[in-house]
């Protein structure tokens, strides 16, 4: 049997599966991240609860949402529409709107390459005042199936300490500053920190990671998706206290530029460097993605966390999230390693 055929057999046990699930077991989950990243766990988790918070960077300063940024010194909104997106249902009512928010413009005045969400959630944030009812507005508005929060306030500049950017000084370390810029890096990224440096956290945000059952990190660019979200200390500090178990999602390949070359386990010893303070209790990953399966378990048993190989990636080999398979591997971590429903 091919890997191919293998893997639409996996594919289809896991939608059979999630199929045949209780409908009473309804974990409270809260996802952390941005980007495409981000967009895939919460396109899977909404299959599986209804009752999911996205809690969403604010450093973005590149395309769309740099310009609404720089123009009119609002939170990027680029990652809060894709979460948006991504919780829309499959019916006609939720594919439209998520199709009309990811709508950009092509012309050859301002409105190039604007987003329709990105201008939506900007003109309820000015009318409403309220950066959290706007995107609760947006959120009825789309039926979106959960709830969409920043996890800043205010906007955030990303900066990274990076080794080797000038390739003609291949030893000397730089700062370099912007999570677009960041994101696409040559050299290798040390460490990263954010302007301000004490940002305050959305409360909402804070009070949804205390209060659920699971709190799911990544997958995403580690270093301008992920690891920001541990620079708030007030979501740290929610993090390492809740009561909630939590599941790192781990990439599916290093990116380009920002992990290039990173092994699996160095996802997981850069987030323990910037974030000591914090256990997890599974680490989630492709098996097919996970060349030392050994070294793996030793770095999550850092963080104290166990191992979870699954076939999380789509079927046709594009390294990608597949919904249904990422969908049925949080389902059984979260019966395997969590309560057993019902949840509250």
């Amino acid at each position: 049997m091919t890997s191919r055929h293998l893997r639409q057999r996996r594919l289809s046990r896991a939608t059979a599966a999630l199929s045949g699930r209780k409908r009473g077991a309804q974990p409270k989950v809260v996802a952390l991240g941005g980007g495409m990243g981000l967009s895939a766990s919460l396109t899977a988790l909404r299959r599986i609860t209804g009752d999911l918070t996205a809690v969403v960077t604010v450093a973005d300063d590149g395309g769309s949402s740099g310009r609404l940024r720089e123009e009119l010194g609002v939170l990027p909104p680029g990652d809060l529409r894709k979460a948006l997106a991504a919780l829309c249902g499959d019916d006609e009512w939720g594919q439209t709107w998520a199709q009309v928010i990811q709508h950009r413009f092509e012309s050859k005045g301002d409105l190039h390459e604007h987003a329709v969400g990105n201008l939506l959630i900007v003109a309820l944030w000015e009318q409403l005042g309220d950066h959290v009812q706007a995107l609760d507005l947006v959120g009825k508005l789309l039926g979106a199936h959960g709830r969409v929060l920043p996890m800043s306030a205010v906007p955030l500049e990303l900066q990274a300490l990076v080794r080797g950017h000038d390739p003609e000084h291949p030893d000397d370390t730089v700062t370099v500053r912007g999570q677009a810029t960041v994101a696409l890096t040559p050299g290798e990224v040390q460490s990263v920190h954010v302007v301000p440096a004490d940002p305050p956290a959305v409360p909402e945000a804070v009070a949804a990671v205390l209060d659920a059952d699971w709190v799911v990190l990544g997958p995403g660019s580690w270093f301008s998706s992920v690891i920001p979200h541990l620079l708030v200390p007030e979501l740290l500090d929610a993090l390492v206290t809740t009561k909630a178990r939590k599941v790192l999602s781990l990439n599916l390949a290093p990116q380009p530029g920002e992990t290039e070359g990173f092994s699996p386990q160095r996802h997981l010893e850069v987030l323990g460097r910037h974030a000591p303070k914090l256990a997890m209790d599974v680490v989630l990953a492709d098996e097919a993605a996970v060349p030392d399966r050994e070294s793996l378990a030793d770095a999550a048993q850092r963080l104290g966390a166990a191992v979870e190989l699954a076939p999380v990636a789509s079927p046709d080999g594009v390294p990608i999230h597949d919904p249904e398979l990422l969908a049925a591997a949080y389902d059984r971590i979260f019966r395997m390693h969590g309560r057993i429903g019902p949840w509250r």
